[in-house]
């Protein structure tokens, strides 16, 4: 791939992961101070496996796109975020054909799957955030593959946008609807 297209993959995934943070926010913020009864809690409660399966194959096919054809090498932060990323399109996935094929009202047993790995990986990127924005910058390989951490290798909108950033966002949106439908309760 060319430098341009790179960049405007970048920025459209970049624009992406914002959209993607404010409604997640917005989301929070309705489940735990909205009011009792929400369209948009009611539309994720019905929805979540469509929309965790769509979130959860976007991530780990940018992921295999920035390592396998663009060839930028991950990190060991990035590929322990994979080991908890990658089996939740399998787990939505196979979740969501189950409900298609025989309209199962126990669909939401899968978050007792999803939210341990989710916040698993959420604690990884967290501090993968915080190593990769507030780390000294000078630190050498993070493992033998001579990878760092550090590496700034997509930074878009002011650098706010990263490898790093975009995992915390899916793994943040993923974890925000597994928690509606977790403590959503229509009464």
């Amino acid at each position: 791939m060319n430098l341009n297209t790179i960049h405007y993959l970048n920025v459209f995934l970049g624009m992406g992961a914002i959209v993607l943070q404010i409604v997640t926010v917005i989301v929070l913020a309705a489940l735990f101070f909205g009011p009792k009864k929400s369209t948009l809690l009611d539309f994720i409660e019905k929805h979540f496996l469509t929309i965790g399966f769509l979130i959860s194959l976007i991530s780990v096919l940018f992921s295999l796109v920035y390592s396998e054809a663009i060839k930028f090498p991950p990190c060991q932060l990035c590929w322990f975020q994979r080991v908890f990323l990658f089996p939740m399109v399998f787990i939505f996935g196979v979740s969501l054909w189950d409900n298609f094929r025989h309209q199962l009202s126990e669909a939401r047993n899968v978050i007792k799957y999803a939210i341990p790995l989710l916040s698993v990986g959420f604690v990884i990127s967290v501090y993968q955030n915080f190593v990769y924005y507030f780390g000294s910058g000078n630190q050498g390989a993070c493992d033998s593959t001579g990878v760092s951490c550090y590496q700034h290798l997509v930074s878009e909108f002011g650098g706010y946008i990263s490898i790093p950033m975009l995992a915390l966002t899916s793994f943040f949106a993923l974890l925000a609807i597994t928690l509606v439908v977790h403590f959503y309760k229509k009464d």
